[in-house]
């Protein structure tokens, strides 16, 4: 049975899962196609459950709650709802300051 809603992933968003794996590819091939399946298998889940993630905190704060993110540690996938469509918009690694990574994005 398919879920209700369906997935979109953005190129930047592509663009940040692939970094990643080829990043930890670069030392263990292993654990890189490990992340990968997990990233890829907890964004699928969205297509049942899209509300699951909470609101970005730091969006949050400024009074942003249209994105939502689910945590794959280190990672936090950042995505969006609309009707039936969920937009995974990002793939950033927890560790860094949210705010600066979407500055950053903005200035380039």
């Amino acid at each position: 049975m398919k879920g209700a809603h369906e997935i979109f992933w953005a190129s930047v968003a592509e663009q940040d899962l692939l970094r990643i794996v080829r990043y930890i590819a670069e030392e263990d091939a292993g654990a890189a196609l490990k992340i990968l399946n997990r990233i890829k298998v907890a964004t699928a889940r969205l297509d049942r459950s899209p509300k699951r993630g909470r609101v970005v905190p730091e969006l949050l704060k400024h009074g942003i709650s249209r994105y939502r993110e689910i945590v794959i540690k280190p990672w936090r996938v950042i995505y969006r709802i609309e009707a039936e469509k969920v937009y995974v918009l990002s793939v950033i690694d927890g560790r860094r300051n949210v705010e600066d990574v979407l500055l950053e994005r903005l200035l380039d």
